[in-house]
């Protein structure tokens, strides 16, 4: 019996249980292949009392409906950047990838498939250069990896991003205020220039185009008259003005990031300040375009995603990730995969028609 382990790490993100579901059914049609899972990414691997699970058909039935990971997640179990927590509390930082690689050898799966973003595929490709059968699938509600053109979990996360922003319009119509959404986008703002569309902002702000707080609000002076009107403004957690740094605060103990986060009440302080006379209020998402049920593009994708892994394992097609390209499910290299960021360009077409529908970057 062959076996493939599928691990789910980073952030969650909707439509994992799809790519899971989509593995195990596809692997279960060669009947001697089987299904297993590793708990909280490469922690099951690691830790002394392993955790792997076999995924029978019970274990995923009906799983793609559902939000998160069965397999549950983390972003603290980075094997060549992993957490150890010193004598006097302070963490440390160490590589454990040649002791991962021994125990995968030992547990003898016939293929990896590592469900992650950026980060994972990264650990992904050092993994198979120290022999581990590794395949990839993309995930990340960012939509940041340039080798695929879009990633699951994407859309539906634009789509809570809309349905917030569409409710915020009417209360700020209402009040005559100004309604600033914060949003996912730690370097990347494809989700807030997306719901900004979608959702007729009068001002977007993202990583990529540091704004100029006085344009900010000259512009937002255009949208009242005689102290009435009202304004709407989607900011990505990670934009930035020009005179000044991202919103960030410190990290958990044993995360690798600075948690950013707080933007909206930083921006509605800067617009104060610069003479903005409009009541302003804020409004974080956060959490909320993780979670709950994928919409139906993100099921289908992500289930063909799943359903591409097995194949390209059945093929040997190691060191290598699932990518949707120009309408295709199809392959590209780890090393391809990982080699730059998918980020919003200034002079991109959806930036220009942004600009043509009147919304503002502030730049």
């Amino acid at each position: 019996m062959k076996r493939i382990l599928i691990l789910t790490g980073g952030g969650d993100c909707p439509g994992l249980n799809a790519v899971i579901r989509g593995i195990a059914k596809r692997a279960r049609k060669e009947k001697d292949w089987e299904v297993h899972g590793s708990i909280e990414a490469f922690n099951g691997v690691l830790n002394e009392r392993q955790e792997i699970i076999k995924l029978t058909s019970k274990r995923t039935a009906g799983i793609h409906v559902k939000g998160g990971t069965i397999l549950k997640t983390t972003n603290k179990s980075n094997p060549i950047k992993f957490p150890v927590t010193q004598p006097d509390g302070s963490v440390k930082f160490i590589d454990r990838s040649d002791e991962l690689v021994s125990k995968l050898k030992k547990l003898n799966f016939d293929a990896v498939i590592n469900i992650g973003g950026d980060g994972s595929q990264k650990i992904s490709k050092v993994l198979f250069d120290k022999g581990i059968p590794v395949i990839g699938v993309p995930k990340t509600i960012d939509n940041d990896l340039s080798a695929t053109d879009m990633t699951f979990g994407f859309q539906t996360a634009v789509q809570i991003a809309t349905d917030s922003f569409d409710k915020l319009v009417t209360t700020a119509e209402s009040h005559h205020r100004v309604m600033i959404m914060e949003v996912m986008g730690r370097e990347t703002g494809w989700i807030a220039l997306h719901t900004a569309i979608a959702g007729g902002a009068e001002i977007c702000l993202i990583p990529e185009i540091p704004y100029d707080v006085d344009k900010l609000v000259k512009r937002l002076e255009l949208r009242y008259k005689k102290g009435r009107g009202f304004a709407n403004i989607v900011i990505a957690e990670g934009a930035r003005p020009k005179a000044g740094s991202v919103t960030a605060s410190a990290g958990e103990k044993g995360s690798e990031h600075v948690r950013l986060g707080g933007v909206a009440y930083q921006l509605s302080k800067q617009l104060k300040e610069a003479g903005c006379k409009a009541e302003i209020r804020e409004t974080v998402l956060g959490h909320v375009q993780r979670g709950g049920t994928p919409i139906a593009f993100d099921r289908v994708l992500a289930s063909m995603f799943g359903v591409k892994a097995v194949e390209l394992a059945l093929e040997k097609k190691f060191g290598t990730m699932v990518a949707l390209k120009n309408n295709t499910i199809t392959s590209v290299s780890l090393e391809d995969a990982t080699r730059e960021s998918n980020t919003v360009k200034k002079n991109s077409y959806m930036v220009k028609a942004a600009k043509g529908l009147g919304i503002s970057f502030g730049d």
